[in-house]
């Protein structure tokens, strides 16, 4: 008698018996909540920290541009912001800066802060209680793109995070250091979307949490690069195929969810924390 046994025997054997049925995605998508206000401001220092080294190993540093924003927990009317001209790939928890709304720094800092960051920053934080935080930098396609001044088409699944959630601000005017300049993006950026193109500018997205904006920002990028190489196709006269508008918000609602592109950055943070042995929770 053969000592092997079929794939169906080890199968059978391998499962439990149960008369409870299994759901292998039930509560797939969760985000952590927090009782103490002082562990979430924690944990999530800790991410803002690893999203900053995400986007410097994705080549997102843009010299001493570039910021996230991260509503405080234990502040709502304070947020913390990355110091000016310091390379992400260096940044650390301990670098960050709480800010007040009129920029005062709260907590003790060698640096500076970015006067273009945080008019952007303290405006949409301002005119959006549920934006917690929000992601900025020049990064090559998003600015390559936004020369156009117009919104990115439902070219693909990934696309379709954008549905009705992208708005566009036309009127660029230069470096923003007015406190006005940071109103007008806001106000573009409107009651409920979370990501704009900044024509001749770039890109920015937002979120209640800090991976929820990042995985938003990585996913506009790489729409405007897919949008890029799809207008290359297309002007040697290969049409384009669009996902219709039902696809789009079927796709939209299911894979747009807050806890859906929470999760989006978690493999992102965890390949960070092991790539850098965890150097910038320090």
């Amino acid at each position: 008698m053969s000592n092997t046994a079929t794939i169906t025997e080890v199968s059978e054997k391998a499962i439990p018996q149960t008369d409870e049925p299994i759901n292998l995605i039930s509560k797939i998508h969760v985000i952590p909540r927090f009782s103490d206000k002082y562990a979430e401001r924690k944990w999530a220092k800790e991410h803002m920290a690893g999203a900053f080294r995400v986007l410097s190993k994705f080549g997102w540093n843009d010299g001493a541009g570039g910021h996230i924003s991260l509503r405080d927990p234990v502040q709502p009317d304070c947020f913390w912001i990355n110091p000016y001209s310091k390379h992400f790939g260096l940044i650390t928890v301990s670098d960050l800066i709480l800010v007040t709304e009129d920029g005062a720094p709260i907590t003790p800092t060698k640096y500076k802060v970015n006067t273009a960051g945080f008019m952007i920053h303290s405006a949409l934080h301002k005119a959006r209680p549920d934006v917690n935080a929000a992601v900025h930098t020049h990064s090559p396609y998003g600015r390559a793109w936004s020369t156009f001044g117009r919104p990115i088409e439902m070219l693909n699944q990934d696309c379709c995070y954008f549905y009705n959630d992208l708005s566009v601000y036309e009127g660029f005017g230069g470096v923003v250091i007015a406190k006005e300049e940071g109103e007008h993006i806001a106000s573009c950026l409107g009651p409920t979307n979370k990501s704009i193109i900044l024509q001749n500018h770039g890109i920015l997205t937002a979120g209640g949490t800090v991976d929820e904006a990042v995985a938003l920002f990585i996913a506009l990028e790489q729409a405007c690069q897919s949008q890029l190489l799809v207008e290359a196709a297309a002007a040697n006269g290969i049409p384009k195929r669009l996902v219709g508008d039902e696809e789009a918000k079927y796709t939209k609602e299911g894979a747009g969810k807050p806890e859906v592109l929470f999760m989006q950055f978690v493999p992102e943070y965890e390949m960070i924390l092991k790539e850098t042995n965890g150097d910038f929770l320090k």
